[in-house]
């Protein structure tokens, strides 16, 4: 199990420029859709280092911090105690985000890759999800893609060697959620962050997810 250490160092200066399974749709967005929906979760205006319709903490807003020696480029680290997300650039940065985590004992540390990225996904909840959360039932055979769908507006696909884990790092309609715990298992982000965050993420990229304690 990964356990918490301090990989980047939040001392540098704020970041001030706006920088399921596949399953069987029955129907996929369009471009136009697709700007329109971006368009719908993007605050006017939008600043990410200071728009804050959300209410979140100031703290969960995206940052450009200084990155400690060694870490790869491309890379996303995952810190579950301080509910930050790090994607490590090129020259010693990072961008850090402000995330949600699973609830109680569903948040599952770990080495994870990304094979799959998805703008506007569709969202199939697993087995385990309709028993804890009957009401899923009426998407068992999924949920098309919009501004209300769980995994929102992009999602990076975590897998174990070719093995879907069902875990996702994507946008969620319900950006009051970050700083807590809130999913199923997956690594939540406001939409608006993600939507910047998803064009710099690579096919074959590492997750790294550490332990919330």
């Amino acid at each position: 199990m990964l356990t918490r250490r301090h990989f980047i160092s939040t001392s540098a200066a704020l970041f001030s420029a706006p920088l399921a399974s596949p399953v069987l749709a029955k129907s996929w967005p369009t471009s136009s859709e697709k700007a329109a929906w971006d368009a719908q979760v993007t605050p006017v205006g939008y600043d990410p280092a200071t728009s804050n319709p959300w209410g979140l903490q100031s703290r969960f807003l995206p940052q450009r911090v200084a990155a400690n020696d060694g870490l790869k480029p491309g890379d996303i680290h995952v810190d579950a105690v301080a509910r930050y997300l790090y994607h490590i650039e090129d020259g010693g940065t990072a961008m850090r985000y402000g995330v949600a985590i699973a609830r109680g004992n569903l948040y599952e540390p770990g080495t994870y890759t990304i094979r799959r990225k998805v703008e506007w996904p569709h969202w199939t909840p697993t087995a385990s999800m309709i028993e804890r959360n009957p009401e899923y039932a009426q998407w068992a055979d999924g949920q098309e893609p919009g501004p209300s769908n769980p995994l929102g507006s992009r999602a990076l696909y975590l897998f174990v060697g070719n093995r879907d884990t069902y875990l996702r790092i994507h946008g969620s309609p319900q950006a009051r959620s970050i700083g807590g715990r809130a999913s199923s298992g997956c690594v939540r982000m406001v939409m608006a962050h993600i939507n910047d965050l998803y064009p710099n993420v690579q096919i074959g990229s590492t997750a790294y997810l550490y332990a919330a304690e």
